[in-house]
Order: C-alpha cells, then structure tokens, then sequence
C-alpha cells in the first residue's frame, strides 16, 4: 500500500510535499470501467460490491469502525493488491477479487487494509514523509554548504545522496512496521469475527513463491512490505492459535464469491484465458456465466441471451442474472426488451443502486413518454443511495429534459460533471439551474453547494 507516496517521496528530496488522498469518482454500472478524478480506473458491479460489503461489515465492526462510512472500491488491474488512499476508501483490484480462490483469502486481504484504516496509518504515514523529507533536504543543503566552503563538489554529492538515501530507507522501515501491524490487526478483527487466517496464510505463500525467483536481486530494506517468508512466520505463528482456523468457508459464501471470481475474469480477461480457467468440462454455475459474458463481449448476444436464459432458469432469484440478461438487451439495441429483466432484477435485489440505474437507462432509451415519471423515479433512487454515477445524471437529465424540466434538467447535469470530476463544467451547469429554481428549495440548495465548492489542496 502506499507505494505511489514513497515514489513521491524519492521523485523529491528538497521539496516538503503534502501526500494527497486518491479523488473518487464514479463508473458506469454492471462491471464497466470508466477513469477517475485521481487516475484510478475503477469498476462498478453490484454482485462484487454487495458480496465486499458482507465480507467487510463483520470486520468493521470488530475494528471499531462500524459506524464509519468505509466504501470499498474495485480497481480495474489484473494484478494482485488492495490499498487505502484515505480514512474513507479501501481500493481492491480485480485481479485480488480473480486471483483468491476462496472467500477466506479475499477476507484476510480486506482485513488488512481495514487494519490499516483502524491504525491510522495514512495520516501516520503522511507525517513520517515530511519529517523525512526535512531531513533530506537539511542533508542536501548541508553538502552544497560542504562543497562551497571546501570547494570540492564530488564531496557535496556524496553527501547529499547518503543523506537523500537515509531518508528514503527510513520511510520505508517505517512502512514496513506498518505492514506487520497490520497483519497482527487483521488476525485480530479474524479471530473476533470467527474466521480462519488460513486464507490470509495461503495470501502470503503465494507471495513467498513470487519472491524466490527474484530474492537474489532485491534489497529487503528498499521494500515497502516486510518479505513474504518473515510475514509468514508471524502469521503462521499467531493465525494456529485461533480456534477457527480451521473452520471452512461458508458454502453459500463460496458460491458467490466463484460467480463474482467468474464475472470479473471474464469481463477483463481475453476469451483464451477465461476458457482455460474454464472449460468446456466445467459445468458449474460460474463457468457457465464466464462462457455467457464471453459470448456477450466477444459479439455474439445471441449466444449469450440462450446462456442467460439457462442461467436464470438453473437460478431464477439471482439478481445479477437478470441485470446482465437486461445488460446484454440495452447494449445491443433492445432498451425495450431490456426493460422487464431489469425490473425483475430490481425487485429481487432493490437495494442496489447501479441496478435501478440500469433500468432507468433503458426506459429512458424507449423513448416512450409514458416511461419517463418511471424513469425518473429509478434513477432518482439508484442515485440517491450511491451518488458515484454520472450516467444515472446524464440519463437523469435527459428525462428532466423530456418533461419540459429544464432547471433540474441542468441541474442532474451538474450533479453528473461533478460525479466525473469535471468541476467547472459542473459550475457552469449548477449556475445555470439555479437561475431556474426556486431560491432555497432543496434543488437550489444543491446546486449552490456545486457553486461553492472548492476543490481540497
């Protein structure tokens, strides 16, 4: 975690550089990625949120951090990692979510990280840099004050770079320390919650084996994470002493967790690669519905809409097989085919806010105006319990729009930049409805809180 703050901090020895936390924005709904304001491709996937969220809420509340508001979001990256950028996000990786074969090393990854958070290691962390940078950058003026009086410069470098050096291997025994605390976190709030650490053990041997091949050409003392073979030592140690260590995954659990493991390798993984993850021989639940999202990505909805209907049929009360089956509606043309499957797929699961606005994209793509009240109506909820989704605004407007709505048809326009991040956009829009609106209303008072905003230094 944190790499990008110690690279910063090596980028720079002279300046005292404030870390600044990873900006957040939204991305299209059903596992579609779509840039950041901080940079950071994210994916936004209901069946993968839903399934995080019941893996971290036990281990919040062990943390103490239950009535905090911690989102997790998902990194569109196929590499194995997971980090926290501030007191709010924790960002896991798709390749973490494909990569973990049972719901206990996902869980033992996410407990990390909220060891992180509980520790407040971040804000720690931010703090060690500027003492270190200071003391960098007294060691680099010393040598240039060394060169000017002796008249020597190769002196003043040396100098300079063992002091830059000093700094840098100071952060990052200091980041170190962090990581094993908060591997000893993690098998606390696993221990509390009744949960095995063998998921987080097998984490770790995995990495161990990474770190054979390379262990000959790598300083430990320039690594932000203690080696994988010292973690596990630690871990081993503490994670047998626990009663659950034992203690298999939930059946049902596990279930889910290979439908989402299948959804996201094969939304981001070539078709070669999800067929040797699964075969033709693998007639699971979750090899069917990777060969059903292949069929959908690589051209063939046809094939894909038959999958789904088997899918359904096998499963009729999962939500997310009638959000894809509707998914696969809308994108090849069909919004109003695509309503009545993502109707279903709301009732079923009517808390999932990319899921209604889903469907308030495909009645909006009818194009029939005796859909717009609903339209309106599900958009206005899926925002209303996740606001990190421009398209739910822009299709927002758009309805406004077609109701004659111009001020909140501006405004859902504001409200939607604002989501991407594209603030002055968002301004110019905010401005224009709130000429329109009714001074103090709660529309006016949310278009002048885009007015007023001011983009954190």
């Amino acid at each position: 975690m944190n790499r990008a703050m110690i690279t910063r901090f090596r980028r720079s020895s002279v300046a005292i550089l404030t870390a600044a936390a990873v900006a957040v924005s939204s991305t299209l709904p059903t596992l579609a990625a779509e840039r950041s304001r901080g940079g950071i491709s994210l994916l936004r996937d209901a069946e993968a949120e839903a399934l995080i969220a019941d893996y971290t809420r036990p281990l919040l509340k062990a943390a103490g951090l239950g009535g905090a508001t911690v989102q997790v979001k998902l990194v569109n990256d196929d590499t194995f990692n997971a980090f926290v950028a501030d007191s709010r996000h924790i960002f896991v990786n798709a390749g973490a979510i494909i990569d973990s074969t049972t719901p206990n090393q996902l869980i033992g990854v996410l407990a990390h990280e909220i060891g992180h958070l509980a520790a407040n290691h971040l804000a720690q962390l931010r703090s060690e840099i500027r003492r270190m940078q200071i003391l960098s950058a007294l060691a680099v003026l010393g040598g240039v004050a060394a060169g000017v009086a002796g008249g020597g410069g190769s002196a003043a470098g040396a100098f300079a770079t063992g002091g830059m050096q000093i700094g840098q291997r100071g952060l990052l025994i200091y980041a170190r320390e962090n990581e094993t605390a908060a591997d000893q976190l993690a098998l606390k709030y696993l221990a509390a919650t009744g949960q095995s650490a063998k998921g987080m053990l097998e984490t770790f041997q995995r990495f161990a084996e990474q770190q054979m091949f390379m262990s000959a050409h790598i300083d430990p003392y320039i690594q932000t994470h203690p080696l994988a073979t010292d973690r596990i030592a630690m871990i081993d140690e503490l994670a047998r002493k626990s009663k659950a260590f034992d203690k298999p995954d939930d059946p049902a659990l596990k279930a889910r967790h290979d439908l989402v493991r299948a959804k996201f390798a094969a939304f981001t993984r070539n078709s070669q690669s999800v067929m040797r993850l699964y075969p033709p021989s693998d007639t699971s639940l979750a090899a069917d519905y990777a060969r059903a999202i292949v069929a959908y990505r690589f051209a063939d909805p046809k094939s894909a809409l038959t999958r789904m209907d088997a899918l359904i049929k096998r499963s009729p009360n999962n939500p997310y097989f009638w959000e894809l089956k509707g998914q696969i509606l809308l994108e090849t043309g069909k919004p109003r085919e695509a309503v009545a499957p993502l109707r279903k797929a709301v009732a079923l699961a009517p808390n999932a806010g990319p899921i209604r606005v889903l469907l308030g994209q495909a009645l909006v793509g009818t194009g029939d105006g005796k859909l717009t009240d609903e339209a309106i109506a599900a958009l206005t909820k899926g925002i209303g319990g996740d606001p990190d989704q421009p398209i739910g605004y822009r299709q927002l407007a758009i309805a406004y729009a077609r109701k004659d709505n111009i001020a909140m048809a501006d405004l859902a326009s504001a409200q939607g930049s604002f989501a991407s991040g594209d603030i002055e956009t968002a301004k110019k829009y905010a401005i224009r409805a709130q000429e329109k609106l009714k001074t103090g209303s709660p529309a006016w008072l949310r278009a002048d809180d885009i007015i007023t905003y001011k983009i954190p230094r």
